[in-house]
């Protein structure tokens, strides 16, 4: 049964009686809100397991379980889309090769594999020193997972940083390769006028760095706050470099794109332009290209070339990053939704109005994106990130030798 049925904006032309559905919801804008998360927070740590960037040491493990917390949780909003989420393994079982939508259990599933694999590399020392320390059921958990290996020798340590830098290097074409997927998926769609661009692939990967850099960003100043210890200001400045240098690309990337839509819409789809002027006024130029892209990127330019630093920094990054999240949820927004409210045919445009409650209401969305991040804090009970004497980093890194 069909939820949620657009109504037919007063200034629109006409849509015929098989677009007045909009059938890809909230949950879908959340679905590559999410993905992109997850590849941008293995982008960071993966500057320090992979390139041995020393300033991003304090969240790179951090980063790392981060991202593991965020990909278990990225098929949900696809479960809950779907009417009978109980065949979501038909898909993989008996796959069609011809369609990009079967490609994601594979890819998430190997994802989650290298997660998992690289999380436990990571956390091996922690995880041997409770199963040694602890008794009950705590301990026979900390057991099960370090799979009857107690080996911490220096050798054995070298011999997991090897391990932890090659799924790193094999990570990062795979974390981004996941979310191009996501663009791909939308770009490839010719039947939508919004969607079909060759840029969206790239579009969707440069925001996926700068949703999951501005994440980290405010999830390790709170993280400071609530253990009462120091932001170490030069990985805060590291993040805000990156956070800064990749937001100049993507607006770059998404402005070109924008021109060119707007050029096409002059060049016979009228309902484009009419879109641009009216419906798409808030949430795409206020909200995303204004409040969420432009205040962040100038201010994080201002102190820059300032050379802020304590206090002053925290704020102004810890600002932006908030800023930058809400631009990269805009866009997926503008995205998903906004390719839906123009009509296949360019002749009519329609006006989506979220659910508040039920499976598919904005509740249900907010309940997705929240999870993770309960899920992350009791993660990070089990395995500390911030401890160096009980994770690999004691050790020298295996990408500076």
């Amino acid at each position: 049964m069909i939820e949620h049925v657009a109504e037919i904006a007063p200034f629109s032309g006409y849509v015929y009686p098989n677009e007045t559905v909009i059938p890809w919801t909230v949950l879908i804008v959340v679905y590559p809100y999410l993905t992109g998360l997850v590849a941008g927070a293995f982008t960071v740590s993966s500057l320090y397991q992979v390139f041995g960037m020393e300033r991003f040491k304090p969240v790179a493990h951090f980063a790392l379980l981060t991202s593991l917390c965020l990909m278990l949780f990225v098929p949900t909003p696809l479960l809950l889309h779907l009417g009978h989420p109980e065949r979501a393994l038909n898909a993989v079982i008996t796959p069609h090769t011809t369609s990009a939508f079967a490609i994601f259990g594979y890819a998430a599933g190997f994802y989650v594999i290298l997660l998992v694999l690289e999380n436990w590399f990571v956390f091996r020392p922690h995880i041997v020193q409770q199963a040694q320390q602890r008794n009950g059921p705590s301990g026979w958990f900390y057991r099960v997972l370090s799979l009857g290996s107690y080996d911490l020798s220096e050798k054995a340590m070298r011999y997991d940083q090897k391990w932890i830098f090659a799924l790193a290097v094999i990570g990062i074409p795979a974390a981004h390769g996941l979310h191009g997927y996501v663009g791909f998926v939308f770009g490839s769609l010719k039947s939508r006028e919004w969607w079909s661009s060759d840029l969206m692939p790239a579009i969707f990967l440069f925001s996926a760095v700068i949703s999951g850099t501005a994440l980290l960003i405010v999830l390790y100043v709170l993280s400071c706050r609530l253990r009462k210890v120091r932001v170490d200001l030069e990985c805060l400045k590291g993040l805000a470099y990156t956070l800064w240098g990749f937001l100049m690309f993507t607006l770059l990337l998404e402005g070109v794109e924008f021109a060119s839509l707007v050029y096409r819409g002059r060049e016979g789809t009228d309902m484009i332009l009419q879109y641009v002027v009216g419906p798409l006024l808030v949430p795409f130029f206020i909200l995303q290209f204004g409040i969420g892209s432009v205040i962040p990127l100038g201010w994080l330019t201002f102190m820059i070339w300032r050379g802020t630093t304590g206090r002053a920094l925290v704020a102004g990054v810890t600002a932006s990053a908030v800023l930058v999240l809400l631009a990269v949820l805009m866009m997926r927004w503008n995205v998903v939704i906004g390719g839906q409210e123009i009509s296949k045919t360019g002749k009519g445009l329609l006006s989506y109005h979220p659910l508040i409650f039920g499976r598919e209401g904005l509740v249900a969305a907010a309940l997705v994106l929240v999870a993770p991040l309960v899920f992350l804090l009791a993660m990070v009970r089990l395995f500390p990130p911030w401890e160096k004497n009980t994770t690999a980093s004691a050790l020298p890194h295996a990408g500076a030798r």
